[in-house]
């Protein structure tokens, strides 16, 4: 299948560049799948499409202030780093789900620079220089190095004090306090809690407690997975067949309640909603990996890249946001619903001013 089919115009004055003033009011487009009828609604109203048979999963990461401007040691030229993950105690590339990620100090990083960057740089962080990296070798996969950093105190500390919150390259912004500080916020989901993403999983930014109290009281039980997002996430596929496109590998855990509940949900009859591409991924690829579709407990890393015409075996309806052209992103949405729907549906958000990407409206399908 041709990448150019999951092209679509899309106005610069619609990419969002900051969250609704109030979290919890952002707009919802609802498509069923089965008709292709849309539904212009707001976040407020999912509750209404779920029963108590049904179940609802979110991925409960946490982003980091993992992106670090310095400068080289030697020559004082600037120098940026985005920390992506922990590097593994076996040395391999791929990422593990690590509690205290924030305690290792060797990571995988995407290295930028004005000059070419060469194994044995010293890169130096913070206003005192508290924070050091040494640049050990590179990996795959373009501006990616292994970093031993080494740090005056904790790094959790430090990335705390002066590391800034990772937002999207399309989210142009003048670099302000005050902006990073609402980024603290806002860039977070309210359920937030295993720390390890450089990215949101931001289908659960829209989510108030309120919101999900009201989801709550309908029945409707909520569990969750944790998948550490990486920058691929924005890669758009520049392949000119989607099947030569391979995805990044990023860390995932899924506790036995979880498990539990998504089997017992399907055993029902009873739909999973999960809560963005990250549930998503998180979830088909153990199901992908058992005989018979069930979710087993543990740990791995996805390279999971769903794209039509897949055949889902754990996602029922998904809440997502408005995704970029020719992303994997948009792909996956179209393998749930249908290529011609969701560019049909996508068209109408465009027409009826919907805010695209991480911090723009939302849509359920259904």
């Amino acid at each position: 299948m041709k990448t150019s089919l999951f092209n679509y115009p899309l106005p610069e004055r619609l990419i969002a560049q900051h969250p609704c003033e109030k979290r919890g009011e952002d707009r919802m487009m609802v498509l069923h799948r089965d008709t292709g009828l849309i539904e212009h609604k707001g976040i407020a109203d999912i509750a209404q499409y779920m029963t108590p048979r049904d179940l609802l999963v979110v991925n409960d990461t946490k982003v980091f202030p993992a992106r670090l401007l310095g400068a080289w040691e030697d020559t004082r030229g600037s120098v940026e780093m985005l920390m992506v993950a922990a590097a593994p105690a076996d040395g391999s590339e791929i990422p593990g789900m690590e509690d205290d990620a924030l305690e290792h100090l060797e990571w995988n990083c995407m290295v930028g620079s004005g000059r070419k960057c060469r194994e044995g740089q010293i890169a130096v962080f913070g206003p005192h220089g508290e924070l050091r990296a040494a640049v050990l070798k590179p990996l795959s996969g373009a501006g990616m190095w292994r970093v031993r950093f080494s740090c005056a105190r904790p790094l959790a500390a430090l990335l705390d004090e002066f590391g800034r919150t990772p937002v999207p390259p399309y989210v142009k912004r003048e670099g302000t306090q005050s902006e990073e500080l609402a980024d603290r916020e806002r860039y977070q989901t309210v359920y937030a809690r295993n720390t390890g993403s450089v990215a949101a999983p931001t289908a659960g930014l829209h989510f108030t407690p309120e919101i999900l109290a009201s989801i709550e009281e309908k029945g409707v039980k909520r569990v969750a997975v944790t998948l550490h997002v990486g920058p691929g996430t924005f890669r758009p596929v520049k392949a000119e067949d989607i099947e030569d496109h391979h995805m990044d590998f990023e860390a995932f855990s899924i506790p036995p309640e979880t498990a539990d509940a998504v089997n017992e949900c399907k055993a029902r009859g009873g739909r999973v909603f999960c809560t963005g591409s990250t549930t998503v991924r998180t979830l088909e690829t153990v199901a992908a990996s058992t005989a018979d579709g069930r979710i087993v407990p543990g740990s791995g890393a996805s390279d999971i890249f769903i794209r039509p015409p897949y055949e889902f075996k754990a996602c029922d309806a998904m809440l997502t946001n408005f995704h970029l052209p020719q992303s994997t992103l948009l792909m996956m949405v179209s393998a749930l619903a249908g290529r011609q729907r969701i560019m049909c549906a996508y068209a109408m958000a465009v027409r009826f001013n919907y805010r695209f990407f991480s911090y723009g409206d939302c849509m359920l399908i259904v």
